[in-house]
């Protein structure tokens, strides 16, 4: 029966079929999981339950298959039965053959010695089969949702079955797309939103246990993990948790092997916090050969007199202060009492030897753009508004945490400022020298504590739009004053937050327009992406040498030109990160501007940073992508500062076999000052099975570590090759894999169809959205923005590339009355279900939320009805034309709708990168971001890429080329988007009734 909607127009006839349209992948529990929201448990599963009729053994979907044609996607992992592997249990948790009750250890240790999983709650106990990809995990509280409190996880209530850990079973297949007259049915295509509805609401009520489960849930929603000696995927994602032994092996899938790293990634109430250790004046022991820190992998011999490392087997010497017996099984006595040999993720404090400098609390500068652009357009009032904020909160009034900060304004002239507490007002001192700037009144007398001097900030930053209102200077001289700061900051290193809204024009370091129409689509225009000047290198390099980071806040004017490949390559080699308003306007974007800048400064963020990865024997690191400074290949990263939202990519390569009767680990060690002024290493600790079979790494595979290192790599090389060549070679990696798939996991299915690894469903709809993101599009872009979304997929936590690369949509015309308020039973909101981002998803006179990460908007169909306006807005409003523009937020209103609106923006808050969420208007036909809701539609034909359906049969054309041998890397370079579409489809169209 059809909802009713009671902002239908009378010409609008409601579909009686959920806004996706879409059949359900977890539908039928227990086996089949939870039901999506919003869809009938009649609807066929999108995976079969057992013992369904028409399921094929071999993980097809038989009679399903064939009803829907010639394209099955994922589903035939098996070339030939299923035989468990003969291989020794190396370890409980990555045991792929035998399920068990009870933990068992690793490499001879007893069972349960992580001490968990020996008891079990039956109330909790799992309903699903080992096979399901959510299997293995608890029921709990501990994970809740906007907005009621939680309780931390408490292992005595973790619930063990076998789960991953246990035995491996073929997966389901997935519903093929349906095959009719010629056309692909685009309902029963792999759907992103679809996935990520339905772990959301699995993850509701289940915990993320990492030794238990090996396939971690989308980066796009929320969920608690429980660290088990294993990190969390929020600190470390690979690639594939099963990795080849060999270098062969991995090649024949053409999937890269990596990891994407969040050292500092945020935590989530549930969640036990990272634990703090002290080992005094020796710091934490670690290998003598390979300089491995202590972690859960670690094994303890001869009475537990000697320890042997993980990565390079190396037996060392236990400290006499770190010694202690094991038992007769070889697990020392105190293991339960050592969280660095039980959990994954741990930070130690470490002595003088680790120093480069004297570890002092984080100072923090402001460098203020006081110029007539930044007057004009009110950029400097918002921005030091921002500053109030992030200092002293909404009210101003916050507790003294200790942090120091000072205030530099900068435009042609320097103008340092000096706040000491017991002055009555700030002094200002004029510095006419740009050619070799300094610090008039010295490091000293520059930074004030923020509470101490607090009358003084808010005085200062209050006047100083009024102060400056009169300037009519139009060209700042940027690099000057970043020379200045680094000389303030040279001793003690720190954070420096710098606001401009011009092209810095005048002075040394000038810059000037380069981003011409004549350069874009040839081969030179990758000059544009990155920085050509000298003395802008040197700047960055510096900054990093003194433990520096920079974050910019960039406001175009009007959308003009402002050289953020070299502006922000400073921010980018620090380790900073851009903030980028290409249309600026008071006053839409002043609310993001403070959020953004609060954030940037009340996240946890660290600086003076070194990262290392290290990992087993048999493997090598081959590069690293991300917004760093490396010196030379091998060398450590050193970064200026690192905060919670950075993620660097890792990429490895064999140099030589693995063992497949071993583990391969992986450990991360950030050296880095806190804020707070302690000097600490923080260690990751990942390990992943290795074994020979084919089908046991497919079914292991993270699709967003995957796409995360792919795009990373592809945005590396921006400044090396062509767009298009880059292009090309994207599309011919995504062909790559399928057809890797496709003939060695599985060769049992008819050569015509097309066939998608259950695990990386939702690839090829990934690789798409890379191919029309505004980094890699075809057709013109100005490069500021290129650069910019460059940089983006670089640093980006899995997060926010999966929402950027594919946003969430939300129909707000048909909200259920429960939607957007909390369950009266578990507390958790209830989140309604988002659709596909097609405009075969938009309905007349429909509204909609869509965000991707980096701007949420507001879409408005022509037709909305008066209600609804007014409902969402408030009297008087009562048609689009009556609306502001540049409203940023909505009103607080009594209204259910208004109320329900509302509760969704501030739950997605809590669920992005570093971006802030504040709406912007998009009236159909009415305003310019009409066009920007049409661009984030990405399984439409836009941006000179085709549609999502289209895509799919280039790439099946692909795939079949190449395993019939008739496909050239020349000829597959050659292909326009597009091309083939119609031989491909007549191909499939003989498949019907396979």
């Amino acid at each position: 029966m059809a909802n009713y909607n009671p902002y239908q127009q009378s010409s609008y006839q409601q579909s009686q079929f959920p806004p996706n349209g879409t059949p359900n992948q977890y539908a039928g529990t227990p086996q089949g999981g939870y039901p999506h929201p919003g869809t009938s448990q009649q609807e066929q599963s999108y995976f079969p339950q057992q013992g369904q009729p028409g399921v094929s053994s071999d993980g097809g979907v038989g009679q399903l298959a064939g009803q829907m044609g010639g394209m099955a996607l994922g589903g035939g992992d098996t070339a030939a039965p299923y035989r468990p592997n003969k291989k020794k249990n190396r370890h409980a948790y990555h045991n792929l053959e035998q399920p068990s009750s009870q933990s068992q250890g690793f490499a001879g240790a007893p069972p349960n010695q992580f001490g968990y999983g020996a008891q079990d709650n039956q109330q909790h106990q799992q309903q699903f089969a080992p096979g399901h990809p959510y299997a293995g995990q608890q029921v709990t509280q501990a994970m809740n949702q906007f907005p009621a409190p939680s309780a931390p996880f408490s292992p005595a209530l973790q619930a063990h079955s076998p789960s991953l850990g246990g035995q491996v079973q073929p997966q389901p297949g997935t519903v093929a797309p349906g095959v009719s007259q010629g056309n692909v049915d685009p309902d029963q295509i792999p759907s992103i939103p679809r996935v990520r509805d339905a772990a959301a609401q699995y993850y509701l009520d289940h915990i993320y246990p990492t030794m238990e489960q090996h396939l971690p849930p989308p980066a796009a929603i929320p969920y608690v993990a429980h660290d088990q000696g294993n990190s969390s995927p929020k600190y470390a994602r690979l690639t594939l948790n099963n990795i080849p032994s060999t270098a062969e092996a991995l090649a024949s899938t053409a999937l890269p092997l990596g990891i994407i790293l969040q050292p500092l990634a945020p935590s989530q109430d549930g969640e036990q916090s990272i634990p703090v250790l002290h080992f005094g004046d020796t710091g934490p022991p670690r290998c003598r050969r390979c300089r491995t820190y202590i972690n859960p992998f670690m094994i303890f011999r001869a009475g537990g007199n000697k320890l042997v490392c993980n990565m390079c087997t190396f037996p060392n010497d236990v400290p006499p202060d770190y010694f202690a017996p094991t038992d007769p099984s070889g697990v020392r006595v105190d293991r339960a009492q050592r969280p660095e040999l039980t959990t994954g993720t741990v930070e130690f404090t470490v002595p003088k030897e680790y120093w480069a400098k004297e570890p002092i609390g984080m100072h923090w500068l402001f460098l203020i753009d006081v110029g007539q652009e930044a007057i004009s357009r009110g950029f400097l009032q918002a921005f030091c508004e921002g500053i109030l904020l992030a200092l002293y909160g909404d009210e101003l009034n916050v507790e003294d945490d200790g942090q120091q900060d000072g205030e530099k304004p900068e435009s042609q002239r320097r103008l340092p400022v000096g706040a000491k507490a017991k002055l009555e007002q700030a002094q200002m001192l004029v510095m006419p020298d740009l050619e070799d700037p300094f610090v008039p009144l010295g490091s000293d007398g520059l930074f004030v504590d923020p509470y101490d001097s607090k009358s003084i900030i808010i005085s200062l930053l209050r006047k100083l739009p009024n102060l400056f209102s009169h300037n009519r200077v139009p060209e700042p001289a940027l690099l000057p004053a970043l020379k200045a700061v680094q000389a303030a900051l040279a001793t003690t290193g720190g954070k420096i937050s710098c606001s401009i809204s011009a092209l810095p024009t005048h002075g040394p370091g000038r810059l000037f327009l380069r981003d011409k129409n004549d350069l874009h689509g040839i081969e030179t225009e990758r000059k544009l992406f990155q920085t050509e000047h000298a003395d802008w290198r040197k700047v960055a390099g510096k900054m990093v040498e003194s433990g520096i980071g920079v974050d910019f806040f960039i406001a175009a004017a009007s959308g003009g030109y402002m050289d953020i490949a070299t502006i922000g390559h400073v921010s980018a080699l620090s380790g900073g990160e851009t903030y980028f308003y290409p249309t600026f306007t008071v006053p839409r974007d002043v609310q993001k501007l403070t959020k953004e800048l609060e954030h940037s400064v009340t996240r946890e963020t660290g600086y003076q940073a070194l990262m290392k990865v290290r990992c087993s024997n048999g493997l090598q690191v081959s590069s690293y992508h991300g917004n760093f400074l490396q010196n030379s290949l091998g060398a450590d990263l050193e970064l200026g500062s690192i905060d919670a939202d950075k993620a660097v990519g890792v990429i490895f390569s064999y140099d030589g076999k693995l063992d497949s009767k071993l583990d391969a680990h992986f450990q991360c060690a950030l050296l880095y000052t806190t804020a707070a002024g302690e000097r600490r290493v923080r260690c990751t600790n990942t390990v992943a099975s290795v074994g020979e079979n084919i089908h046991e790494v497919m079914r292991l595979i993270d699709q967003d570590a995957v796409v995360s290192i792919i795009a990373r790599e592809a945005a590396t090389r921006m400044t090396e090759r062509t767009l298009k060549e880059i292009r090309n070679a994207m599309t011919e990696k995504t062909i790559d894999i399928l057809a890797g798939y496709r003939r060695m996991a599985s060769s049992s299915h008819p050569p015509g169809q097309l066939v998608l690894p259950e695990n990386l469903k939702e690839f090829a709809m990934y690789s798409l959205c890379l191919l029309k993101s505004r980094a890699f599009k075809a057709g013109h872009e100005p490069s500021d923005r290129r650069t910019y979304s460059m940089r983006l997929i670089k640093s980006a936590s899995p997060l926010e590339l999966s929402l950027f690369l594919y946003p969430r949509i939300v129909p707000l015309h048909s909200l259920p009355d429960n939607s957007c308020f909390p369950d009266p039973e578990t507390g958790h909101l209830v989140v309604p279900p988002s659709i596909r981002a097609s405009f075969g998803r938009i309905e007349d006179g429909g509204a909609y939320l869509v965000d991707d990460g980096q701007i949420c908007l507001l879409w408005l169909h022509e037709r909305l009805s008066p209600n609804f306006i007014e409902d969402l807005f408030g009297a008087p409003h009562a048609d689009l034309a009556s609306l502001d523009p540049y409203i940023s937020s909505l009103p607080v209103l009594e209204t259910h709708l208004n109320a329900q609106v509302r509760n969704l923006v501030a739950y997605w808050s809590s669920l992005r990168g570093s971006k802030a969420l504040t709406l912007q208007l998009a009236r159909q036909g009415v305003d310019g971001a009409d066009f920007e809701f049409a661009r984030l539609l990405v399984e439409d034909r836009n941006s000179e890429a085709q549609s999502y359906v289209d895509w799919l049969v280039h790439l099946h054309r692909g795939i079949q080329l190449e395993l019939s041998g008739q496909r050239s890397k020349a000829e597959g370079e050659g292909l326009g988007i597009g091309a083939g579409l119609d031989s491909a489809m007549a191909g499939l169209n003989n498949l019907m009734g396979r």
